[in-house]
């Protein structure tokens, strides 16, 4: 009887080596687990645990936390803390019919990757909290006594991070495997912020005598709104807006909806408007449309080859916004600033403060506008997000300033980064990157908590995460584990 595709899907990833950290990536993905929606990851890790006869438990917040005695003749060792998040991203592309709270993510080897069909892959952070069950499930890997640390949605507000207390843990170093570079090794990341702008207004009734457009950008690469952010990509809720503006103000364009972008730490990728103009305007405004979008393509030819901008006729909508309402927010989110603040003066190429602008949804009377905001300084992110504020406030917005986390200040006289520069220089003959990230690390919000604990911070290589080209490379896992298990076997004594 032939197998089923899925099935078969299957088996081609768990036969990758490592095989024990695919085979468990598997059982993890074909768990629905988006952040905010955990419940049956949470149950899952709860009877992974209990089915080793570990320790297991869940904290208040929902947190799942695991412990394993030390390997023998390796009690004397610190105590490692291991941890990885359960949540994903769940991002898709507009044509691809899935369902993140019932379904598995669909996954395929291809050139040496392993992607997911259409979707987020899970790779961040899923092969970190696949590569800690498989240590926790091993019986013939030496390591010290573990305590590992399943968080909760770390992607959309770190709560789980947030709602840890302290006690509950006693480990004396912490690994955090939610890098995603293999040559890596990070000492720091940024905190952040979300800015929320909304406000309602009255729609207007369609004017007579009008055609009605159906404008599209997509094709954008996306990515992560921390680790991408200076890559140069395209926002489309930003290339929207010019878009919108330039209509507006040379053909009296009138804005019906615009629907972009969507979770705050994924650069947007795909935006779509239904937009009105007087059909004595029609043959202008399409050549001036056509001309800007030749204009734009340009100049992202080289990061984004694949942007597309399309205006096609569609159904005249009932009602529009008004022209005061309109004005107001295209010419906020034209000042609001997107990307790139403020580089580091202190590390090289690191980004220092940035801004996204992650989602814009106008529609039946309503303005939503959502942004996150990272700094690994705090007045420089504070700075930043009043700017944000005063450009949405300018144009009536009620703005809201939460989810503030702080960042993870590096400490180059670790303890536990000695061990790793020597033990990645011995087995790569190579010398590690050390470096601080822009991405939020849940690091520095749990060492509030727990301020004696030495971490640090390490993965494979995930290229495109929080976006539908998420994709993990083969070769850099097997890199990793290796990398994961020496550690486990230098760990120090205790003091």
């Amino acid at each position: 009887m032939r197998k089923p595709k899925q099935q078969m899907i299957n088996s081609e990833i768990r036969a990758l080596e490592p095989q024990k950290v695919w085979e468990k990536f598997s059982d993890l993905n074909a768990v629905p687990r988006p952040s905010k929606k955990e419940e049956q990851v949470i149950a899952f890790m709860l009877d992974f645990g209990k089915k080793l006869n570990l320790e297991t438990f869940k904290d208040e917040v929902g947190n799942v936390i695991i412990k394993k005695p030390a390997s023998p003749g390796m009690e004397n060792r610190k105590t490692v803390v291991l941890q990885s998040h359960l949540d994903m991203v769940h991002q898709k592309n507009n044509d691809t019919v899935f369902s993140f709270s019932t379904q598995g993510i669909e996954m395929y080897v291809e050139g040496g990757w392993v992607k997911a069909k259409g979707t987020t892959l899970g790779a961040d952070n899923g092969l970190g909290v696949a590569a800690i069950m498989a240590i926790l499930e091993s019986s013939d890997i030496p390591h010290p006594t573990i305590e590992a640390l399943f968080t909760i949605d770390e992607e959309t507000g770190m709560t789980g991070a947030k709602g840890l207390k302290g006690g509950l843990l006693s480990g004396d170093i912490l690994l955090n495997l939610d890098t995603e570079e293999d040559d890596e090794i990070d000492i720091g990341c940024a905190g952040g912020i979300d800015i929320s702008a909304v406000r309602e207004y009255r729609e207007e009734k369609t004017p007579g005598n009008v055609m009605a457009y159906k404008i599209s950008v997509k094709g954008l690469q996306g990515g992560h709104s921390g680790m991408d952010i200076h890559r140069g990509f395209g926002n489309a809720n930003k290339i929207m807006n010019r878009l919108l503006f330039d209509g507006f103000e040379n053909f009296g364009l009138r804005i019906s909806k615009i629907d972009g972008g969507g979770l705050r730490n994924a650069i947007p990728r795909e935006s779509e408007a239904i937009v009105v103009v007087d059909k004595i305007h029609h043959d202008a405004f399409a050549l001036e449309f056509n001309q800007l979008a030749t204009v734009i393509k340009k100049e992202y030819k080289t990061m984004e080859p694949s942007l597309m901008i399309m205006a096609e006729v569609t159904d005249i909508p009932e009602k529009v916004m008004g022209i005061g309402v309109q004005e107001g927010i295209t010419k906020a989110l034209y000042a609001a600033h997107n990307g790139v603040y403020a580089m580091s003066p202190d590390m090289e190429d690191l980004v220092q403060t940035s801004n996204n602008i992650a989602r814009v949804k106008i529609m039946g009377g309503k303005i939503k506008v959502l942004c996150l905001t990272r700094s690994s300084v705090e007045s420089s992110k504070i700075d930043l997000a009043n700017g944000l504020r005063s450009a949405f406030e300018l144009c009536g917005c009620e703005v809201q300033l939460s989810g503030e986390y702080p960042g993870w200040k590096p400490n180059v006289e670790s303890p536990i980064l000695k061990v790793l520069n020597e033990k990645y220089q011995e087995l790569f003959n190579e010398t590690a990157k050390v470096v601080a990230c822009h991405a939020g690390l849940e690091c520095g919000i749990l060492g509030q908590n727990y301020p004696e604990m030495d971490m640090i911070s390490f993965g494979p290589t995930i290229k495109g995460a929080h976006s539908p080209d998420e994709r993990a490379n083969i070769a850099s896992v097997q890199k990793f584990w290796k990398f994961l298990k020496a550690i486990l076997k230098e760990i120090p004594v205790k003091d």
